[in-house]
């Protein structure tokens, strides 16, 4: 319905006799028929100033309030059967191996049929039945995340003290999290520390950016592990430490130093790495390209909850990004392993 509310339209004489809800059928053609009960079950539509049933007979003349549009009903995260890379579970929480592809949860906008399956959540209600409800019927269990394209550890929390418990720990900042991470071009220094507040793109709105004033703190630490020089260009294998968890924090960092993760087209890499000089690739191959963020949550350390004891965790590279790797290195090698 396009026109401000509220909408008050005063039941006509040919109109007598006729049901509520079919006489708002042919006021707002652009409503559907269950749209329009829906607003007269939240009490949104009031006839001579107060609620109606759906069935209730116009005898003319009334004068009809319609409040505002219907609100959707409250979203449920649906168990799904998904399988898991578990790689620690005890009776308070869960860490799981994330894939990459794989939202953690729905987005406020979701529906049943669209992006409210196939997540993380999805699939760990399937599992373990009952998580922590701190974060909502949309993210139960969720206390941190993990951007869709980007793999590895996540903690999850089976009950709401762990759930508390964990989220000030990440608050305080006694979480530690490191990432493996491939951009392009090589890092003039060997380890540094990116202090660069991110707020949101006043432009593009799913992107993240450096550039506002007002933005968040966000402090992210990397160390070279290797410096690559392929006939694709050249590429360094960073390990990537953060202290705070800010939105693509990682990515819009590495960005804003000209070195975009390798596959993160939003934060401005290359869709397909071809060859510098196409004539020394013998291979055959016209160029290599990944279809995801080379972003690994390599390995994830915390205190547990209820036993206060350091739980020390870590994922290698999945198969696609380690083979990716391998084929970078395999045509020219490297300059430096350090």
């Amino acid at each position: 319905m396009d026109r401000p509310f509220p909408i008050v339209i005063t039941v006509p004489s040919e109109a007598v006799g006729s049901r509520l809800d079919q006489f708002l059928v042919t006021q707002l053609p652009d409503a559907s028929r269950a749209r329009i009960q829906q607003l007269i079950e939240q009490h949104q539509v009031l006839v001579r100033a107060a609620p109606a049933k759906p069935s209730l007979r116009l005898r003319g003349g009334e004068q009809i309030q319609i409040l505002g549009p219907a609100q959707p009903a409250p979203l449920h995260a649906i168990p799904e059967a998904i399988p898991l890379d578990i790689v620690y579970e005890d009776d308070d929480l869960a860490v799981i191996n994330k894939p990459a592809g794989m939202m953690v949860h729905a987005g406020a906008g979701a529906t049943d049929n669209a992006r409210n399956r196939g997540t993380l959540v999805n699939a760990l209600l399937h599992r373990f039945g009952a998580l922590s409800g701190v974060g909502g019927e949309l993210r139960p269990g969720i206390v941190h995340r993990l951007d869709k394209e980007t793999s590895g550890l996540i903690v999850v929390a089976k009950n709401d003290e762990t759930h508390r418990k964990l989220a000030l720990q990440f608050s305080g900042r006694r979480v530690k999290k490191t990432y493996i991470a491939l951009v392009q071009g090589w890092l003039k220094q060997d380890k540094g520390t990116i202090r660069a507040a991110i707020s949101r793109d006043a432009v593009r709105r799913t992107r993240m950016t450096t550039r506002r004033s007002g933005g968040r703190e966000a402090i992210t630490h990397y160390t070279v592990e290797r410096r690559i020089d392929s006939p694709f260009g050249r590429f360094t294998l960073l390990r990537v430490k953060i202290d705070t968890g800010r939105t693509h924090q990682i990515r819009v960092h590495l960005a804003s130093l000209g070195h975009p993760v390798v596959g993160d087209t939003l934060y401005g890499a290359r869709r397909e790495n071809l060859p510098t000089v196409p004539k020394r690739s013998k291979s055959g191959d016209t160029g290599l390209q990944l279809v995801r963020n080379f972003l690994h949550a390599t390995a994830l350390e915390f205190e547990h909850p209820r036993s206060g004891k350091l739980l020390s965790l870590t994922r290698p590279l999945p198969p696609d990004l380690d083979t990716y790797l391998l084929r970078l290195e395999q045509r020219r090698g490297t300059e430096a392993r350090l």
